[in-house]
């Protein structure tokens, strides 16, 4: 007997409070931007700035009793993980322990940077430091910068890609959606004053690409509907084909948060940042995949005969397999 998680069959109507949806959406993007211009970003040593201290010891490295022995100290934001490397020799333990700038400070002072290497010889007595580097402000200006400016070409690039394989409707939703979720994944950063580093911009990326894929899919099934229905009304088709997919975004998300809670509750806190905005991400891209930009679709309308090209509509590509 083949497990079932969601009926075969569905005939649910996702879009009888689609106005409600949108209003809870939008009231919820408000709400993210406002936290995030009054409260800001907690943002961790990559975009303050701050030293990194490469160490080396004979001894295996013991990332928790670093962590101890540079708690006492009251460095404020500080990272520490083990390198791995093939090339390495058995006896060339090595870790990277970060420490964010202090207050009024470009970088961490020698001062500090002594008192890091005595406690953690308390540890590790051979413990030597191959190198320490600092980054100024300046460059973790230019890291924000470039950071956003990734994350707006990847939604660019999404919106030139769906108006090529679709139409400007489909664009429009789907890249709305895409907005959606950054905007809800930086708000509750900001609102539960999560670190944000460069990791959450990977997450933000990869965030994009699983709601994005998730929304295609959807779409896909709307024009395939589309042609095969072409006196139903539109949001009968669009019903249609969310429930026909409906068993697929659900299996995906789910088999895809065990993984990431299994990572956010053994994975340590080295990646606890990462994971949580991937887990938060799968939540609101699936729910903007049906609620967001399938709404927006129907809002807009979109052409009903698939069978005829249309001028400037964007559809060359819109056979190809992608």
């Amino acid at each position: 007997m083949r497990l079932r998680l969601v009926p075969k069959d569905t005939k649910w109507d996702f879009f009888s409070r689609s106005k409600v949806w949108l209003g809870i959406s939008a009231f919820l993007m408000v709400a993210a931007f406002a936290s995030f211009l009054i409260q800001g970003l907690n943002y961790g040593i990559d975009f303050r700035g701050g030293t990194t201290i490469r160490t080396e010891s004979a001894q295996p490295v013991d990332v928790g009793a670093y962590r101890d022995a540079l708690t006492a100290l009251e460095l404020g934001d500080m990272t520490i993980s083990e390198v791995f490397d093939p090339t390495f020799g058995p006896e060339q333990n090595v870790a990277m322990v970060r420490i964010g700038a202090q207050d009024g400070q470009e970088s961490v002072t020698s001062e500090v940077i002594e008192a890091a290497r005595g406690a953690l010889q308390g540890v590790a007595p051979d413990i030597k430091f191959v190198s320490v580097e600092s980054v100024g402000p300046k460059v973790s200006g230019e890291l924000i910068q470039t950071a956003a400016i990734a994350v707006a070409l990847a939604i660019g690039a999404v919106l030139i890609y769906i108006w090529l394989r679709f139409e400007w409707q489909f664009a429009l939703g789907a890249v709305l959606a895409l907005v959606h979720d950054v905007i809800l994944t930086i708000g509750i950063f900001s609102e539960l004053g999560i670190k944000f580093d460069l990791a959450i911009i990977a997450a933000l990326l990869t965030i994009v690409g699983y709601s994005l894929n998730d929304t295609v899919v959807v779409f896909d099934r709307v024009r395939e509907n589309l042609i095969k229905f072409k006196s139903k009304d539109l949001k009968e088709v669009l019903n249609l084909s969310i429930n026909e997919t409906l068993s697929r975004t659900f299996m995906t998300s789910f088999t895809t948060l065990l993984a990431l809670i299994a990572l956010f509750v053994l994975g340590g806190d080295v990646i606890r940042g990462f994971v949580f905005a991937m887990i938060w991400g799968v939540i609101v891209g699936t729910y903007s995949s049906i609620f967001v930009a399938s709404a927006m679709l129907l809002r807009t309308g979109v052409k009903r005969d698939w069978s005829k090209p249309v001028d400037g509509a964007g559809t060359q590509f819109g056979n190809i397999d992608a």
